[in-house]
């Protein structure tokens, strides 16, 4: 059953808002699509939990001025606000776009290549050991100080993430404008952080700077209301292109309330959940934008040799372990048909580490839905039903093992139920079970899960190195372990530029006779990437194409700063 919390406190649609959109068997037809005798648990979930319609402010709910729009994300996205705008404790206004209340050294553009924000050059050393960034003179932040390489080497030198992953040594400011980073060995992929970490002001920066933020991006926090609505005002002091749009209220409304809002005229943006994207709205365009978000399931890939955790779980798993199940479970799956029935088509295939940006290339394409393939290569391995049970197995041992999902995340659901039919005809027996992280990551050495992540160069390395090999904090979750995946990313890593290391990350899928790809290891089972769907005015020209672009644009606030209202009031 989905748990209740997901109507409480994700994005999520009741049964009579869909009856209402007439969605009700749209939903339905949608999971007959995949010939699923259980969508009704789904529904039926559904049905049991109570739906309340967040109430909007009296004032939030009145036409907006020429300047001013209001933003209703969602109760999802405010998990990711919540936290606080603290860069060095995590915060991050979508690593790849403009900034938001913090500026970076260097950002990227559509096309993910790096172009200068804050930075007006950058050299790396000979030995790859030392960066050296000079940054612009004429930055100040929110508060009128200027910002000065004191405060970028602060701001590294704090950064919690750095500081898990032990490469960068120190930063030093080596004058008014310049900052250089010395880092314990080479590692071209920190070029990804000198775009992704937004730099704080050291005079400013506290316990409480995550609540009363200062920087030096586009736009400065004004108001926060808990878990209601955030406003943020154009900065004066911005060194950039100053946005038209001046103020911008961030709602964090419950159930279908975004789309309420959306239709009532009282919002000119709202992301909404896929089967309410199919209705639409007078006014309003519906948007659908491609992420770096992508769905993989984490396969263990020890053997259960007895040994169990603190918390008394295995710490391995004799089923997934194998290299025929692995493999196996790739090929049979049939990944557009996920995307076409839990997506709701939103969304696209993905057969291993994704490619796009520059430092990832394309990861060998399978072919989707191969059953007899599937069925060839357990056989090979020694896989066969033996009993008839329906359920081939080896050695005594049946192919089954639990699939862990968040059971808040609907489309985690779906997609759990979709893939355990789907392993059926081939003999691989899948138990769904839901459940948080707070209890799953004492059970993810032993049973499978899915794990939706930002694909960087820094995941591609986390999730692949051999436990031995990576820092804390950036763990191997499925101890997968491969010599030779291992000498390939510490090339990577070396190499001069992305570019360079972008043949070394195409080397770790496959390099023609061992890797984490299908054809090798097949470490994980990499499934979708996730679309997000948005209603927006048509009053609002916000720079893009309303269907996905074959280039990655980021996400759709990510260029807020070229907004532009073409409405009168």
């Amino acid at each position: 059953m989905i748990d209740c919390f997901y109507l409480k406190a994700m994005q999520k649609y009741s049964l009579t808002s869909l009856a209402k959109a007439g969605l009700f068997h749209s939903l339905k037809r949608q999971m007959k699509k995949l010939a699923l005798p259980t969508w009704g648990i789904l529904l039926t979930s559904l049905t049991a939990c109570s739906q309340n319609t967040t109430n909007f402010n009296a004032a939030v709910a009145r036409s907006v001025a020429q300047d001013k729009i209001v933003i209703d994300l969602g109760w999802h996205e405010y998990i990711n606000f919540r936290q606080g705008f603290d860069p060095t404790d995590g915060w991050s206004w979508d690593s790849y776009s403009d900034p938001l209340l913090q500026s970076r050294l260097l950002r990227r553009d559509i096309n993910q290549g790096l172009v200068m924000d804050l930075a007006v050059d950058y050299q790396l050393s000979s030995d790859g050991k030392i960066w050296t960034v000079k940054i612009r003179p004429d930055v100040r932040f929110s508060d009128g100080k200027p910002l000065t390489a004191e405060d970028v080497a602060y701001t590294f030198n704090k950064d919690t993430e750095l500081s898990l992953e032990k490469f960068l040594d120190k930063a030093v400011a080596t004058g008014d404008y310049e900052v250089k980073f010395y880092l314990k060995k080479p590692n071209v992929i920190f070029v990804d952080k000198l775009a992704s970490l937004g730099i704080v002001p050291k005079h400013a920066h506290s316990k409480t700077y995550n609540r009363n933020p200062i920087g030096s991006g586009p736009y400065k926090l004004v108001q926060w209301v808990e878990g209601e609505q955030i406003v943020l005002e154009a900065n004066p002091y911005y060194y950039g292109n100053k946005p038209s749009i001046k103020r911008v209220v961030f709602l964090f409304t419950q159930g279908d309330a975004a789309f309420a809002a959306a239709k009532s005229g009282r919002a000119q943006i709202a992301k909404i959940p896929y089967p309410l994207a199919k209705h639409s709205v007078k006014g309003m365009q519906l948007y659908q934008v491609p992420t770096l978000d992508h769905t993989v399931t984490i396969l263990p890939f020890a053997p259960d040799t007895g040994q169990k955790n603190a918390q008394g779980y295995p710490t391995g798993n004799n089923v997934t372990s194998d290299r025929g199940i692995r493999q196996a479970i790739n090929y049979a799956i049939n990944r557009q048909k996920l995307v076409d029935a839990i997506l709701w088509g939103y969304g696209s295939s993905v057969y291993g580490y994704p490619g796009g940006p520059p430092w990832q290339e394309p990861a060998p394409a399978i072919a989707d839905a191969d059953i007899n393939k599937a069925k060839q290569i357990l056989a090979e391995a020694g896989w066969r039903d033996s009993n008839g049970n329906g359920t081939v197995d080896r050695q005594g041992i049946e192919a089954e093992f639990t699939l862990l999902y968040t059971a808040s995340l609907p489309h985690e659901q779906g997609l759990a139920m979709a893939i355990a039919q789907m392993l059926k005809p081939v003999g691989i027996k899948i138990k769904p079970e839901g459940s948080y992280w707070e209890q799953m990551k004492h059970r993810i050495q032993h049973d499978a899960w899915f794990y939706t992540l930002t694909t960087r160069s820094l995941d591609l390395r986390s999730l692949y190195r051999s436990p031995l090999g990576i820092p804390n904090g950036r763990p191997n979750y499925s101890n997968y372990t491969n010599p030779t995946v291992d000498r390939i990313l510490d090339q990577g890593l070396g190499a001069a530029n992305e570019i360079a290391a972008s043949k070394f990350w195409k080397q770790v899928h496959w390099n023609g006779q061992t890797g984490i790809g299908p054809q090798g290891d097949a470490a994980s089972a990499w499934l979708v990437n996730l679309n997000e769907t948005y209603l927006v005015s048509k009053c609002l020209d916000i720079g893009r194409p309303t269907v996905p672009s074959q280039r990655y644009q980021g996400r759709l606030l990510g260029n807020i700063t070229e907004w532009k209202i073409i409405c009168n009031s």
